[in-house]
């Protein structure tokens, strides 16, 4: 390799894997938020994606998984994929650099010395641990007031302590569960009903409004079907035409779909029981057509919707695209859609969110990713350099740190 090119590609990678990131979209807390954070051995082993994939080595009736303790179900999950079997999945494979990256030496094999070596750790040295070794500088959490162990933390006044983590006002219940949603609404003082009466849509905007303000949040946030049809004679039409992004405008921020999810395809598995959905991009289409004042940040479960979601956002600047969301942050697809967003948005995205549930997970779904981030960049300015454009040190950092986190701060009109 001519010696040039090797120096690039090694300058490339090197930054890619070392600069600090802000995670722009996990299901994390803060220590204050109490159980709500999830960490440690045990929540590692049980998360979904090990969860439904144990499944597949054994005829073990669900009832009986789910009646076990916590612990329990972690040993039999580490019996499946780690002991039978070679941890060789995304998911498996994850949780072993995890533990090597905190020092637990793994050739143990004896999940209890796992256990041992993260007792010894509070959860404030574990989460400062972990944010240092994933150099990960700022995360943005989702926030739900719906939530019954959410709320008081936000009432009491203690939702924003540590500076280090960001709130995300999430609203899926308001557009997928309205009948839900009015019952939570009465308990907290909101007077509406489930008929779509103008004094409903004042006091929904008032909700959002003054959740909005205690949280200080960044996006609204929702999770949606992959049928989600807009515009459409449905609820969701109302709520966001009417109610949602009349409040996103007044108080300046950003809405965030998050769509293609069927939920439930196998109700046995629980939360491990979700599946995605391909989704018509011409809703996104719709909304950033309609509204071009308002700034949709937007990502999409299939994979079959990657490059469509890509052109669009060629045509909207109101538009911002993140992250290789729950399914396609597998290294392939990773790689995949990195490489087309390149190459049909330049540095104009954001590539990577981790969309953690368990805190740990930061380490093992950062350095995968960004090793992918740093080659895909690398064989781009290699391509410059074969034509006689040198980048130099300053703008691969540049372009990185647009990525990492500036076009998402400059998305939401903040300072990074």
């Amino acid at each position: 390799m001519n010696e040039e090119i090797r120096q690039l590609r090694e300058r490339t990678v090197h930054l890619a894997n070392t600069l600090p990131v802000t995670d722009m979209h996990t299901h994390l807390y803060a220590p204050e938020y109490g159980e709500l954070l999830l960490w440690g051995v045990d929540e590692l082993l049980v998360y979904h994606y090990l969860v439904s994939e144990s499944f597949r080595r054994t005829d073990q009736p669900y009832d009986e998984f789910w009646s076990l303790s916590k612990k329990e179900q972690a040993d039999l999950i580490w019996q499946r994929l780690f002991v039978d079997h070679s941890p060789v999945s995304e998911a498996a494979s994850g949780f072993i650099t995890m533990l090597n990256r905190l020092g637990i030496d793994v050739s143990s094999r004896n999940l209890d010395d796992y256990r041992e070596a993260f007792a010894k750790r509070s959860v404030n040295e574990q989460v400062d641990a972990v944010m240092e070794i994933a150099k990960v500088e700022r995360i943005v959490m989702t926030n739900d007031p719906f939530d019954p162990l959410e709320r008081p933390v936000w009432e009491a006044g203690n939702g924003k302590k540590d500076p280090r983590f960001y709130a995300a006002l999430r609203v899926d219940s308001l557009l997928n569960n309205w009948p839900f949603a009015v019952q939570e609404l009465n308990k907290q003082g909101y007077l509406v009903e489930e008929a779509w009466t103008e004094g409903t849509k004042n006091e929904v905007r008032r909700f959002l409004k003054e959740w909005i303000i205690r949280m200080d949040a960044l996006y609204l946030a929702v999770s949606m079907p992959g049928d989600f049809a807009y515009p459409a004679e449905h609820h969701r039409t109302s709520m966001i035409d009417e109610v949602m992004i009349p409040v996103c405008q007044e108080q300046g921020i950003p809405f965030a779909l998050m769509i293609g999810v069927r939920r439930a395809s196998n109700p046995g598995l629980k939360l491990a029981g979700d599946m995605s959905m391909k989704s018509d991009v011409s809703a996104v289409e719709a909304l950033s057509r309609k509204y071009p004042e308002q700034k949709f940040i937007v990502t999409m479960l299939a994979r079959e919707n990657q490059h469509e979601l890509a052109v669009l956002a060629r045509k909207f600047r109101n538009l911002m695209i993140f992250g290789c969301w729950w399914f396609l942050n597998t290294d392939s697809i990773v790689e995949e859609m990195t490489r087309f967003r390149i190459e049909l948005l330049g540095t104009t995205m954001i590539p990577i969110h981790s969309d953690c549930r368990v805190f740990e997970q930061l380490i093992y779904k950062w350095e995968y990713s960004r090793k992918i981030v740093g080659e895909v960049l690398a064989d781009k300015y290699v391509k410059l350099l074969e034509s006689g454009w040198r980048v130099t040190d300053e703008e691969i950092k540049r372009d990185l740190e647009d990525m990492y986190h500036r076009n998402f701060w400059r998305f939401l009109g903040r300072e990074a």
